[in-house]
């Protein structure tokens, strides 16, 4: 398991930090892990899982298409 930082999420996803932030706050994004006073980090799996969530969402609307 590893834990990866908002910069690697950044990266990832593509997605910018208030986006990640309101994913979050709207329980479609993995929570956060916190790390310490003011550090958090995300567990890689969950990020990757839910790129590939979001690949097959695609996958499955061009299909209906």
């Amino acid at each position: 398991m590893r834990i990866i930082r908002l910069k690697e999420v950044i990266e990832s996803t593509g997605l910018a930090r208030s986006t990640i932030y309101k994913y979050i706050l709207e329980g479609t994004f993995p929570k956060p892990v916190p790390l310490g006073e003011r550090c958090v980090g995300w567990v890689e799996s969950e990020v990757h899982d839910w790129i590939l969530a979001k690949i097959e969402e695609r996958d499955l609307q061009e299909g209906a298409v």
